[in-house]
């Protein structure tokens, strides 16, 4: 699987959010599990999707679409807020 992002987005991003596209891509690439969630309110055009995840820095929450297979495009990156915190861990430990 590759991964891609506009560059200026991902500076912009990293202004914004305090999360940087490459430091995002690791959530992808770690092998470490996360949560996957199809983002219908968002996929008039495309497909989109949010991940909620671990990251060495943290849990984040990335938005990203599949153009051509194989091919992730981060579209953002931020923190996970503390509901899409407790979404994850209900993911990880199912029934708590």
């Amino acid at each position: 699987m590759r991964i891609s992002w506009d560059p200026a987005k991902s500076l912009a991003n990293e202004r914004k959010h305090g999360v940087s596209f490459d430091e995002a891509q690791a959530l992808f690439t770690s092998g470490v599990d996360y949560l996957e969630i199809f983002d219908d309110a968002h996929s008039d055009d495309e497909d989109r999707f949010i991940a909620i995840g671990p990251i060495r820095r943290g849990l984040v929450l990335v938005a990203w679409t599949e153009r051509d297979e194989d091919v992730v495009r981060i579209i953002s990156a931020r923190w996970a807020s503390p509901a899409e915190r407790k979404l994850f861990i209900d993911h990880m430990e199912p029934g708590t």
